[in-house]
C-alpha cells in the first residue's frame, strides 16, 4: 500500500500520523508538504527516513496536494495496492490500514472503502460518510436536526455499508478505479473534492463502502463550526459541486436553503 499524507502547518500533528503508521507493514509512505514554515518537512523526513517527501512551492489547497502525491505514487509502474489517503490531524488504528487493503482485495467493485473516524474522545465523529447534498437531502438534514434534535445519520453505525460519499481524512483507494474516475478536481480548495470523486466513480458503476471495523481518530474533525474561514470555504466548495453536478433549479434551492441550513448543518 502507498499511504499519502497532504501536509500544511501542522507539524505536531503530522508528527503523531507517522508515528502511528509504524506499525503497519509494506507501507510506503509519501508526505506532501504545502511550503509549511514549521519544519513539517525536514521533520518527516527526519522521523521517516524511508518516506517520499514532496516539498511544494506553495499551498494550493488540499486537493492538489492530494494529486501530487497520487501521480508520485501512480509513476511507480511496479507498485501495487491501494493508495490510502491520510489526513496529518489522524492517528490510525493498529491494522486498521490492512483491513482496509484486505476489504478492496475481496470487493472487487469498491472503488473506495472508508474506516469509522472517532473524534479525540473516542466517539464517531459526525459527517464521516453521508448521502449525495442534493436540496431534498439537504432539507432532511437540516429539518432532523431541528425538529429531531439528533443527526440523520448515526455516525457510529457498525454495519458495513454502501454510501454516497466517505471522508478522505482516512480512505483506501482502488487503483483501477482511480485510473478511471481521474483524480480529485482541483477547483475545490477544501471540502466536498471528495464527494465530487465519489459522485464521479459511483456513474462509472462503482461502490463507496464504510468499513467501521477499521477506526482512525481524527483529531480536526469537529473544528468546522469554529472557524468562519472553514464555514465560508465549505459554503462556497458546496456552491461548486451545484454548479458541476446539479440543474440551476437546483442551485436557485441552495441558495435559498444555505444561510439556514449552515446553522442546523
Amino acid at each position: 500500500m502507498t499511504v499519502i499524507i497532504p501536509s500544511w502547518q501542522t507539524h505536531d500533528y503530522l508528527m503523531g500520523c507517522l508515528d502511528s503508521l509504524e506499525a503497519t507493514p509494506h507501507c510506503r509512505v509519501v508526505v506532501v508538504d504545502g511550503a509549511s514554515t514549521d519544519g513539517s518537512a525536514d521533520a518527516a523526513a527526519t522521523r521517516l527516513p524511508a518516506a517520499d517527501v514532496i516539498r511544494l512551492p506553495e499551498n494550493r489547497g488540499f486537493a492538489y496536494a492530494v494529486n501530487t502525491g497520487l501521480r508520485h505514487a501512480l509513476a511507480d509502474t511496479s507498485a501495487s495496492g491501494p493508495l490510502i489517503l491520510l489526513n496529518t490531524d489522524t492517528v490510525v488504528a493498529p491494522h486498521a490500514l490492512q483491513l482496509l487493503t484486505e476489504y478492496l482485495n475481496t470487493h472487487a467493485r469498491v472503488a473506495a472503502v472508508a474506516p469509522q473516524l472517532l473524534l479525540q474522545n473516542g466517539t464517531p465523529q459526525p459527517f464521516g460518510f453521508g448521502g449525495d447534498p442534493t436540496p431534498a437531502y439537504l432539507f432532511r438534514r437540516g429539518w432532523q436536526k431541528l425538529v429531531h434534535k439528533r443527526p440523520l445519520h448515526h455516525w457510529g453505525d457498525e454495519a458495513i455499508v454502501d454510501v454516497d460519499w466517505v471522508s478522505f481524512a482516512c480512505v483506501a483507494i482502488r487503483r483501477q478505479a482511480l485510473t478511471e474516475t481521474g483524480l480529485l478536481d482541483e477547483s475545490y480548495y477544501m471540502y466536498f473534492e471528495d464527494t465530487d470523486w465519489c459522485l464521479r466513480a459511483r456513474r462509472l458503476g462503482w461502490r463507496i463502502t464504510r468499513y467501521p471495523m477499521a477506526t482512525v481518530t481524527h483529531f480536526g474533525g469537529a473544528a468546522l463550526k469554529q472557524n468562519p474561514r472553514a464555514i465560508k470555504a465549505y459554503r462556497n466548495s458546496l456552491r461548486r459541486f451545484y454548479r458541476t453536478h446539479y440543474s440551476p433549479l437546483s442551485r436557485l434551492a441552495l441558495a435559498l436553503m444555505l444561510p439556514l441550513y449552515s446553522r442546523l448543518a
